[in-house]
């Protein structure tokens, strides 16, 4: 608690003057509360083409403001010009090694104490659970001329609390290399190319997909080879990644798992602006490839080979915003064959011509069920690469696998910087044969031997407050009420509040 108490107080006594940013990651993300096209800011942009693609669609997280989830998107060379500095933390962010300023480097950190309350955790009846939580990162960005950089990132992830249930390793780590690779790029043709080698966050998909999963204290990365190259409306990327498994130790016992392998290719285009009276809208089909070895459904344990077919429409025009994803999966498991579909329908309308009016949402989530538990044919359990589950269940109870989930939601600015968003999330099991399931494909024991669809009803509040352009505070709370399935197998509500407060430089 007192490493906490010394980063409040580190936190709490900064009160820079930059432009704003978003709270935690995740929760900017979330399809209700999501920000239109038009609401995100410039990421770097070393080498632009012509007539360069959008930066806030070539899959690089979002950027409000200058300050980023994922840090090497960031541009502060206008730092450069010591009269656009605001205090001392400033110098940081441009320190040339060039007498042209060519060459230079950019550092950056954070620091989050979050603090989770839980009663009957995993909806299993069990002592009040809590969970104080630290994360420090610190990162280093060398650019070396216009077209090669190098970045890297460390991570410390702190837990202490009472009656724990976890220790896993992306919770606590006493230090992990977060992030370290190499980039080129270049204008070719007119055209932007590049290529990134190494330990780096991919977050180009939806992020109920891919996402960097900022719930956990250390953030999940993939270790390869990404490429792309982008024109003015249409862009392409190649991938190829395997993911890490985390010591808890030192830097030492991270390593690339050879048992995943995570590839694909994607694909995006600017649809034309005048579309709907105007608009800003983005098409991205995409094909993935998923290995994982020694994978568990049910029963068995066989390696699954999974294949991603889909595509995403995202974007705004006028007051409605529009998250659209379909992907259908085939494979083999073991000697099983593979069939299942995800759905993720998101949308709001603001009510107001400013950016700043309430909001109404709808988001309708399916992951497709089947034969999951029983061993036997073709395995219809849809899963997502590594997404985030938040928006299906703040403790992390639901994952789209044979899952519907109806939730509409409400967003509204309660004074200046401070945000408030609540759904009420209606959720079933389409196959009702099949189990319903938790994160990491685990069943939750006995609902595949009781009848019924109707699984469980969330209500759920999440704030956001920009207390100042570098420090931010954030809570989400959450009640349970288990519906039919989880009564019968003797699962219980379940209540669930986090607080965070993260400064970044």
């Amino acid at each position: 608690m007192q490493s906490i108490m010394l980063a409040l107080a580190f936190a709490g006594a900064a009160q820079p003057n930059l432009p704003t940013a978003s709270s935690d990651d995740e929760s900017a993300q979330a399809p209700v509360a999501s920000q239109a096209a038009d609401d995100v800011g410039q990421g770097q942009d070393e080498t632009p083409a012509t007539d360069p693609y959008p930066r806030e669609a070539i899959g690089e997280g979002q950027v409000v403001g200058r300050l980023a989830s994922t840090r090497w998107t960031e541009d502060w060379r206008a730092m450069a010009d010591q009269a656009k500095r605001d205090d001392f933390l400033d110098r940081l962010k441009f320190l040339p090694l060039s007498d042209d300023g060519e060459v230079y480097l950019t550092l950056s950190g954070e620091i989050r104490v979050r603090s989770d309350f839980l009663t009957n955790t995993g909806l299993v009846e069990r002592p009040t659970e809590r969970r104080d939580r630290l994360r420090v990162i610190g990162g280093a960005d060398l650019h070396l001329g216009p077209n090669v950089r190098l970045f890297a990132e460390i991570a410390h992830g702190g837990l202490d609390g009472r009656n724990l249930t976890t220790q896993q390793t992306n919770f606590k780590n006493d230090l992990v290399v977060q992030q370290a690779f190499a980039e080129v790029s270049g204008d070719i043709a007119g055209l932007e190319a590049g290529a990134r080698y190494g330990r780096q966050e991919f977050l180009d998909g939806s992020a109920l997909l891919i996402g960097s999963r900022d719930f956990n204290t250390i953030r999940f990365v993939v270790n390869g080879l990404r490429t792309w190259v982008r024109g003015s409306r249409v862009r392409a990327g190649l991938f190829d990644f395997e993911f890490t498994e985390l010591g808890a130790g030192g830097t030492s016992d991270d390593r690339s798992d050879d048992d995943t392998r995570f590839s694909g290719v994607n694909l995006g285009f600017v649809l034309p602006t005048d579309m709907f009276g105007g608009s800003k809208l983005y098409f991205d089909p995409f094909i993935w490839r998923l290995r994982q070895n020694d994978l568990t459904w049910g029963p068995q344990i066989a390696d699954d080979r999974r294949l991603y077919t889909g595509a995403r429409l995202w974007g705004s025009a006028g007051p409605i915003t529009v998250d659209w994803n379909a992907n259908y999966q085939s494979g083999s498991f073991g000697d099983r064959d593979i069939s299942a579909w995800q759905v993720f329908l998101s949308q709001t309308y603001r009510l107001g011509e400013d950016r700043t009016a309430p909001s109404v949402g709808l988001r309708f989530d399916y992951g497709s069920g089947g034969n999951g538990t029983s061993g036997t044919g073709t395995l219809r359990t849809a899963t997502t690469p590594y997404g985030i589950n938040a928006p299906f269940g703040y403790q992390i109870t639901m994952t789209p696998t044979n899952l519907l989930a109806v939730t509409p939601g409400f967003n509204f600015q309660a004074f200046k910087n401070f945000s408030v968003n609540l759904e009420y999330q209606l959720s079933y099991r389409p196959e009702e044969t099949d189990a319903v399931y938790r994160p990491i494909n685990r069943p939750y024991v006995g609902t595949d031997q009781v009848s019924g669809h109707k699984v469980a009803d969330m209500i759920r509040m999440q704030t956001r407050w920009n207390i100042t352009p570098r420090l931010f505070m954030g809570t989400r709370t959450e009640y349970t009420i288990v519906r039919n399935v989880l009564t019968r197998a003797g699962y219980a509500d379940s209540f669930f509040a986090t607080a965070w407060l993260s400064y970044r430089f």
